[in-house]
């Protein structure tokens, strides 16, 4: 049975995803799907960098705003889930899925496919977890180091929601992500139900953390710190792990008088690059990614244009594979 394309654009954040991915959709007949852990929520606008309906020139664009920011239960199994659907909805009024984004894991969970467990969420466990992160912040970390050193690994330590998602799965059953082969690894080996064909873009690294910085810069203008404090005192004071994100997670620091206003925007800074480094290897790890380095093309629309001509000779060579 053939299999619909479906088009993936990913790399480290402040690359210009966005705007290929909605060039590629006007080109190809397509909408794009998100593939942000953070644009998911409803009220994190400005740190999140969600694209203006002016951005998104027309495009429709799923899995933007579908989550209030204090749901502790959204996680990659529904966001696998929901882009799946997206996926066949899509396809099946006769266009093209776009998936833009730089969460690695959301990425991952659609090329791969994972197996994800299924354990229900226990939010009784959850909030003893998150308690004791807070009395002692990094003890969670070093207790999955402990018990699911795997798991640890693939982790960033401030990932603070997958770190207790897996530390609840070892609670609530006796055994690890890692023995059920829950949430990072394909161990069913299910097939994919379509035809992934990915493009990353990547650059300079000097340029693309000046092109961080200035980001962040203007998510400051726009009025990140009133949105970061709003949603703090909305929350009584106690963030859900939501407000973990880079952007809100240092200004929480700051309101709470741990550091200074200049301080903050640098570690927003700091830590952003930092993500970035991580984005990129994360993907490179994934050889099927065909790469466009920016400084190979004089503009963005000389970029976009290069990675819609890739993912319409790809498409055209599946459909020659197909009839043979």
């Amino acid at each position: 049975m053939k299999k619909p394309p479906v088009f993936f654009i990913v790399g480290p954040t402040a690359s210009g995803k966005t705007d290929a991915a909605v060039s590629a959709a006007l080109a190809l007949n397509g909408e794009v799907i998100s593939a942000d852990a953070i644009q998911i929520y409803r009220g994190l606008d400005k740190g999140s960098a969600k694209p203006t309906e002016e951005e998104k020139r027309g495009v429709p664009h799923h899995l933007i705003d579908i989550v209030d920011f204090d749901d502790p239960d959204y996680n990659v199994a529904c966001f696998m889930r929901d882009a799946t659907l997206c996926i066949r909805d899509i396809t099946e009024r006769g266009r093209i899925p776009i998936v833009a984004g730089g969460t690695g894991l959301y990425v991952n969970s659609l090329l791969f496919p994972l197996d994800f467990t299924e354990v229900k969420p226990d939010r009784r466990i959850r909030e003893e977890l998150a308690a004791k992160e807070r009395e002692a912040p990094g003890s969670l970390y070093r207790k999955l180091q402990s018990v699911d050193p795997v798991s640890a690994e693939r982790l960033h330590p401030n990932d603070l929601k997958r770190i207790i998602r897996a530390l609840e799965v070892y609670a609530a059953t006796g055994s690890t992500l890692t023995e059920q082969g829950g949430d990072f690894m394909n161990a069913r080996e299910r097939e994919i139900p379509f035809e992934p064909i990915a493009a990353g873009i990547r650059m300079d690294r000097a340029e693309l953390y000046g092109r961080i910085n200035r980001r962040v810069d203007i998510m400051l203008e726009n009025g990140l710190e009133e949105e970061a404090r709003r949603l703090y005192e909305k929350c009584g004071k106690r963030p859900p792990l939501s407000l973990q994100a880079i952007g809100y997670k240092q200004f929480i620091a700051y309101f709470e008088g741990e550091a200074t206003y200049d301080e903050t925007v640098e570690l927003i800074k700091r830590e952003t690059r930092r993500f970035a480094k991580r984005q990129i290897s994360w993907f490179k790890r994934d050889k099927r990614i065909r790469w466009f380095d920016r400084g190979d093309y004089p503009d963005r629309d000389a970029l976009a244009a290069a990675i819609i001509r890739y993912f319409e000779e790809e498409r055209e060579r599946i459909e020659r594979t197909d009839e043979t």
